[in-house]
């Protein structure tokens, strides 16, 4: 890396998220001695290491909201506050060879976010805000939603019955909103509980391809809060969210 303070912010986001992605790729290949549980916990811990020391080399003085991290409330007085998700998708990180985990890497300043970057390691890709691609065009058919693979919440079954969606399961929530983002699915839509960390990064590269992500009753997502549980989300293509926003509005 050059000297931070010729970097971008946008560029600590992506080279982070990077950063930490590698170091997962590898030692997930080099531990095959861990499994499980064990193969999560150290995963979680090893990227966490990685995010905050390089976030207090590129960006001292900021806070950093991780969700491996003790939460310090002094974060919710900073003007700027990292928020992370070192290992999103634990699950299918430990199901090797997995590829659907990623790692989520946000800044939020004055009330917005205004960087991010969501790394997708096992397929070497880095989305970034500031570097939005057009969305590949949509088929034709019915709208298609990206859903857990394990536990597809009642909520958006019922969604997708209401839509005559097609659902695709598939692991971590930043895969699920990248997966707009690259023309898999139509929409992400989630209302079964998550956290800040868990959304801010795929928002932020999500409004940088010029997407509205919101709440599932519309309502703007907010971030750096006293508590960080933000449990849902719609993350859209424009063609179909008029008729995604109808569908929900409907369910109440």
């Amino acid at each position: 890396m050059t000297d931070p303070q010729t970097l971008t912010d946008h560029d600590v986001a992506a080279h982070v998220a990077d950063q930490a992605g590698r170091l997962l790729v590898e030692m997930r290949a080099d531990r095959a001695d861990l499994e499980g549980r064990e193969l999560k916990d150290h995963g979680d811990r090893v990227a966490h290491d990685r995010i905050m020391a390089l976030l207090g080399e590129l960006r001292p003085d900021d806070a950093v909201l991780s969700e491996e991290g003790a939460d310090d409330a002094r974060r919710l007085s900073a003007p700027r506050v990292w928020i992370v998700d070192p290992l999103d998708g634990t699950r299918e990180f430990s199901e090797r060879p997995r590829d659907d985990w990623a790692v989520h890497v946000a800044l939020w300043q004055g009330g917005t976010l205004v960087a991010g970057a969501v790394a997708l390691p096992a397929r070497a890709l880095v989305y970034r805000m500031d570097a939005p691609a057009a969305l590949p065009e949509r088929p034709d058919g019915p709208v298609r939603l990206a859903v857990s693979r394990s536990r597809p919440p009642e909520f958006v079954v019922e969604l997708a019955g209401r839509l005559g969606a097609e659902l695709t399961p598939m692991g971590s929530a930043g895969v699920k909103a990248m997966a707009v983002l690259d023309g898999t699915v139509d929409a992400y839509v989630h209302a079964g509980g998550q956290y800040e960390w868990d959304s801010a990064a795929p928002v932020a590269v999500a409004i940088g391809h010029g997407l509205a992500p919101t709440r599932v009753d519309g309502s703007p997502l907010e971030y750096n809060r006293e508590k960080p549980y933000l449990p849902d989300l719609v993350v859209a293509r424009p063609e179909v969210l008029d008729e995604l926003r109808a569908a929900l509005d409907s369910l109440g």
